[in-house]
């Protein structure tokens, strides 16, 4: 059965294009990388978890996460923390910076974040949890922006609450949320499940998004057929793979997987995502976390290896662009063809707590 929900959905009064969606991912989907995906088919994307602490708003990383220079709407922040009012001083101070939408982080499951008692582990103090919500939501409300939360399935397989959440939530004024078919408990091991996916969906009126383990258009649409979800939200396939959203809409809307891009293609994404990249972190920090993205995108081609050891150790931006530019130049000249999806490699657990967040 073709999948009839390509259509624009809204979230409170703002209006997204599609019900494909990109996840909020720490060190990951940053405003050229989510700029990218919402120009190659994601309707929404939310942004890098920011800390509600108001110490480290000037530091240079909450700065850049708090930048929405040139993004198009809507913009969508995540926010992260413990306390309800810091939280929602956090919510104001994104949206007197462009945010058009407050995300609340109940779902990163990173032990660094864990450890304080925000992300996931809000679940396991449910009464905080909904506190939380509610000075978010009472912040957000005169300035007419809608709040969104992300969570798990619970904090582990023996406490599975999301439902039960969910509720309250709803009725706390969270105007949508994504549910990950895992536990905190799980962190990326085994398969997502998508029962309490399913079981939230019955359980609130609000629309519910599905997240985990979304890598392909047939997956996306067993997965909207199993929790009869209004949007899919994708993580870890969309890195070094941004085009996935447009493949995911041709599958649903026609039943037939669409042919990789080619390689000359992924060759002008690549070099203008590297080109935006530079220019938010300049050359220090540029060309360093560029690395992963170029890994990504080429884990799974001819070559690919050798050429990530020779890259990794260039420390100049344009000699990165260069090399990168002239590798896939000489694929493209031998007709190479792109993988049709991603390998198990490129989809592995992250390493970094960094990375461990919204996937």
């Amino acid at each position: 059965m073709v999948w009839e929900g390509l259509s624009a959905m809204r979230i409170g009064t703002v209006e997204l294009p599609n019900r494909l969606f990109v996840a909020p991912m720490a060190g990951v989907t940053d405003r050229p990388f989510r700029m990218l995906c919402r120009r190659l088919g994601a309707g929404y994307a939310v942004s890098e978890m920011v800390t509600s602490q108001p110490d480290l708003y000037q530091s240079l990383k909450t700065s850049r996460r708090a930048n929405h220079d040139g993004e198009p709407g809507p913009i969508a922040v995540q926010i992260a923390g413990t306390d309800a009012q810091m939280m929602a001083d956090a919510a104001r101070y994104n949206i007197d910076r462009g945010a058009q939408i407050i995300d609340i982080n109940m779902g990163c499951p990173a032990k660094k974040v864990c450890n304080k008692w925000a992300g996931s582990a809000l679940m396991q103090n449910e009464p905080l949890a909904a506190e939380i919500v509610a000075a978010v939501v009472q912040a957000c409300q005169p300035h007419g922006v809608p709040v969104t939360l992300k969570m798990r399935t619970g904090w582990s397989q023996q406490h599975r609450n999301a439902v039960a959440l969910a509720r309250v939530f709803e009725s706390l004024g969270v105007q949508m949320l994504t549910v990950h078919g895992r536990t905190r408990e799980q962190g990326y091991r085994g398969a997502a499940e998508y029962e309490t996916i399913a079981a939230v969906k019955q359980a609130v009126g609000i629309p519910v998004v599905a997240n985990g383990d979304v890598h392909s258009g047939a997956k996306a649409q067993a997965v909207l057929q199993a929790t009869g979800a209004d949007a899919v939200m994708v993580g870890r396939a969309a890195q070094g793979r941004p085009w996935i959203f447009q493949e995911i809409a041709a599958f649903l809307a026609t039943g037939v997987v669409p042919a990789a891009p080619e390689v000359w293609q992924v060759r002008e994404w690549l070099l203008a995502h590297l080109l935006d990249h530079y220019q938010l972190y300049g050359e220090y920090a540029g060309v360093r976390t560029a690395r992963k993205h170029i890994g990504w995108y080429l884990a799974d081609v001819p070559g690919a290896q050798d050429f990530r050891r020779s890259i990794n150790a260039v420390e100049d931006c344009q000699q990165q662009w260069q090399a990168v530019a002239d590798f896939l130049g000489q694929l493209a000249q031998q007709s190479v063809c792109w993988p049709v999806e991603h390998g198990q490699g490129a989809l592995a657990v992250p390493a970094a707590d960094e990375r461990e967040c919204g996937v």
